[in-house]
């Protein structure tokens, strides 16, 4: 190669046209040329260029031609929607066209489409969505003085092999093996325990480790769900809510122990009344994302319980470390979930 001669450069479209003004100015190709430190062949190129299709811009190059067309594209996006668990390489084979799976993610990608864990949800009937459309049109009008006299109310189970997410820590390599670096699972554990809870606005309420015999029939019923937690948690909490907050309004699902003719007759004698809750919806009972929290904190516990008394008093511990603020937050966001109820048509949510 020629020493003299000057490496290929692939000039930017600013210079281009600064080249190009310095000549409409009145400037020879050559001075021009020597004004913009081009080569003398390259202005002379440029200017021909200008002169038959008025720009410098660079052009765009041929390439490679693309394996799938326009059409091919809407195929791919229109089978993907209405197959959506199908893998990439089985939608190409569907289609038969002959491209990989990367190709097909890659154009999918482009579409805004990529393969994802699927969010599990309870399955929603049609009466079901029915029922939730009529719960957005009783609260539609409801802000933070209603909602902030509600008490939201669940239970919940909690198992001692309950490690469902990934638990990040902070380690160096050799120490992958140390105790408090594992993640310990256990075989079927039979250590779980179920609790109810309540929340309102400002407060919250007593935590009721649930006493169930087991077996057939050791579940929770109308007469367990009235001693264990209605006539007693519930009823003093209520009462203090009332004198604190005036009319206030319980809130239940409808598991077949709350629905109970005898759960109906005393809330009934106790004069409470009962917030209307659809079934099927527990993304509209925000004490379902402080159960959420509180598991976080039993999953990053460094020391996990081994035993049914150790978990009950590390739920316990867990439960009153949840802030107030972190409830009340939850519960200020139920306007939003009435609208998300009515924009979805009665179907889920994102809370």
């Amino acid at each position: 190669m020629d020493e003299n001669r000057r490496p290929y450069t692939l000039h930017d479209t600013p210079t281009k046209n600064q080249f190009i003004g310095s000549i409409k100015a009145g400037l020879s190709i050559n001075k021009a040329a020597d004004l913009h430190d081009l080569p003398l062949s390259t202005a002379y190129r440029l200017a021909k260029t200008y002169e038959q299709i008025g720009t410098v811009s660079t052009r765009p190059r041929p390439g490679r031609p693309k394996k799938l067309t326009e059409r091919d594209k809407r195929l791919l996006v229109r089978n993907a929607r209405k197959t959506r668990r199908a893998p990439f390489a089985e939608l190409a084979n569907s289609l038969q066209l002959n491209v990989s799976a990367s190709t097909v993610r890659r154009r999918l990608a482009e579409e805004g489409y990529h393969r994802r864990v699927a969010r599990k949800c309870p399955f929603l009937r049609k009466d079901q969505k029915n029922s939730r459309m009529y719960w957005v049109r009783l609260y539609r009008l409801w802000g933070e003085v209603e909602w902030g006299k509600v008490e939201f109310s669940d239970e919940c189970y909690v198992h001692l092999d309950d490690v469902r997410g990934r638990v990040w820590i902070t380690r160096r390599v050799d120490e992958v093996l140390e105790e408090d670096c594992l993640a310990p699972t256990f075989s079927q554990s039979s250590i779980r325990v179920m609790v109810w809870g309540v929340i309102i606005l400002g407060q919250k309420g007593p935590l009721v480790v649930l006493d169930y015999p087991g077996g057939r029939g050791g579940g929770m019923n109308t007469k367990r769900y009235q001693e264990q937690v209605l006539d007693g948690a519930l009823l003093d909490f209520h009462t203090r809510m009332k004198a604190l907050k005036g009319n206030v309004i319980f809130q239940q699902d409808n598991a077949p122990s709350h629905k109970s003719k005898g759960t109906k007759q005393w809330f009934a004698s106790h004069g409470i009344p009962l917030l209307y809750h659809p079934s099927g919806s527990p993304d509209l009972n925000p004490i379902e994302r402080v159960w959420h929290d509180l598991k976080t904190c039993l999953r990053a516990l460094p020391h996990p319980p081994t035993s049914v008394e150790g978990l009950k008093r590390a739920i316990r511990q867990a439960w009153d470390e949840i802030p107030v603020e972190d409830i009340d937050k939850h519960i200020r966001r139920m306007p939003d979930r009435v609208a998300a109820v009515r924009a979805a048509r009665g179907g889920h949510t994102n809370f």
